[in-house]
C-alpha cells in the first residue's frame, strides 16, 4: 500500500491560541464547540490567524455487488442514474455546495457501467462494482491499494490547486451494508448494532439485511487487518475515500467527515494512521442507527444532529459554515483590550 507522512498537530502554539480565543470579548468558554473548533483549526495551519482556502466536496461512486442479496430499497442503476444527477447539479449535494461556495468534485471510483468521457467527472473506475461479498471478498488486495492511491491523487491534486478544507462525499447503492459490517469488524461491534434501515428498509426486510450480513461476517471471519477487513467487505468508493482522507492528513489540510458511510472510511483510515484524527472534523450524526456508536468509538463529538441520512458529502456542506464561523470570531472578533472593555 501506499505509505502516508502523516504528522500528529503539534500543540506548541495550543496556550497561545486558547488565550487569544478566551480573552474575546465574551464570557469564557461561551461560544461552546465553535471554540473547540477553532483551536483544533488554528493548531491543524499552526497558524494564529487560520485561513479556508478553496474548500471541496469530493464525492466518489461505485457499486456493491452485495446489493443482489436484497439488502437495499433501491436497485444499482440508481447509483450511475445519481451520478448523472450530480453532473447535472440537481442532488442535495450540489444545492448545498453552491448555496456555500463549496467547490464539487464528482469521481467514478467503481460504477457498474460507463460513462461518456467528456462528462465533467474524474474516471478513475478500479472496477465495474465490487464482487458479492456474501460469496467471495469484495476486492483484492490489489484493487484496495488501486483505490486508495486514486483517492490520495485526486485529493493532491486539490490540494495543489491551494485547497485546505475537503469534505468526502459517497454515493453507492448498497454502502450501508459494507459500512456496517466494517464497523462490525474494525470496532468490535455486534452486527446488529451496526445495521440500520439504509435507504428506509421495513422491518422485515431490515432482518433479511442484517441476517445477510451476519452471514457475510461468517463467511471473512479470517479478515483481521484494516486492510484485509476492507477487501473483504468494504466499497470500492470507499476504498478511496480511505486514500483520499490520509493523503489530506499528510497535507495538513481540513478533513470534513460527513455521516455514515464516510465515517466507516475514516474507521479504517484511523486503524491504518491513528494521528488522522488531528484533522478531522465529524460534521454531523446521521440517522443510520450506527453511527452514534461509530462516533462515540471514536470519541468524536459532531458539530450537528439533524437526522439526516443521506451521504453525498451533505453533511459537509451543511457544517462548513460553522467552520467559517469558528475561523472568523478567532480572526475578527475584537478582544477585551482592543475594544476597551471592562474583563472580569
Amino acid at each position: 500500500m501506499q505509505s502516508f507522512q502523516i504528522k500528529s498537530v503539534s500543540t506548541e502554539i495550543s496556550a497561545e491560541i486558547q488565550r487569544k480565543i478566551d480573552f474575546k470579548t465574551k464570557p469564557l468558554g461561551a461560544l461552546g464547540m465553535l471554540e473547540k473548533l477553532a483551536l483544533q483549526i488554528a493548531l491543524i495551519q499552526q497558524k494564529e490567524f487560520p485561513v479556508l482556502n478553496n474548500p471541496h466536496v469530493v464525492v466518489f461512486a461505485a457499486d456493491h455487488g452485495l446489493a443482489r442479496e436484497g439488502v437495499s430499497k433501491y436497485p444499482s442503476e440508481v447509483t450511475y442514474q445519481m451520478v448523472l444527477n450530480f453532473v447535472r447539479g440537481g442532488a442535495a449535494i450540489n444545492v448545498f455546495a453552491r448555496q456555500h461556495g463549496i467547490k464539487l468534485t464528482v469521481v467514478d471510483a467503481g460504477v457498474a457501467g460507463d460513462f461518456e468521457q467528456d462528462l465533467p467527472i474524474v474516471h478513475q473506475k478500479v472496477t465495474y462494482g465490487t464482487k458479492n461479498s456474501l460469496q467471495e471478498p469484495a476486492m483484492t488486495l490489489a484493487e484496495v491499494e488501486q483505490c486508495i492511491a486514486s483517492g490520495a491523487k485526486v485529493v493532491h491534486e486539490i490540494y495543489q490547486k491551494n485547497g485546505n478544507v475537503i469534505g468526502f462525499g459517497e454515493m453507492g447503492i448498497g454502502n450501508t451494508s459494507a459500512a456496517s459490517l466494517l464497523m462490525a469488524k474494525i470496532g468490535k461491534f455486534p452486527i446488529e448494532q451496526c445495521v440500520g434501515r439504509g435507504t428506509g428498509l421495513d422491518e422485515k426486510e431490515l432482518q433479511r439485511k442484517s441476517l445477510v450480513l451476519q452471514q457475510v461476517l461468517e463467511k471473512h471471519s479470517n479478515a483481521q487487518t484494516p486492510l484485509e477487513v476492507l477487501a473483504s467487505v468494504g466499497g470500492l468508493e470507499i476504498a478511496q475515500i480511505v486514500g483520499g482522507m490520509l493523503q489530506a492528513a499528510e497535507n495538513q489540510m481540513i478533513i470534513l467527515v460527513d455521516g455514515f458511510i464516510a465515517t466507516s472510511a475514516f474507521l479504517v483510515a484511523h486503524a491504518l494512521y491513528p494521528a488522522v484524527m488531528d484533522y478531522a472534523i465529524f460534521c454531523h450524526q446521521s440517522d443510520e442507527s450506527g453511527h452514534q456508536l461509530m462516533l462515540k468509538y471514536l470519541n468524536a463529538e459532531p458539530l450537528l444532529k439533524l437526522s439526516l441520512r443521506l451521504g453525498e458529502g451533505t453533511g459537509c456542506a451543511l457544517a462548513y459554515p460553522l467552520v467559517q464561523a469558528a475561523v472568523n470570531f478567532l480572526n475578527d472578533m475584537a478582544s477585551f483590550e482592543s475594544a476597551g472593555v471592562s474583563n472580569v
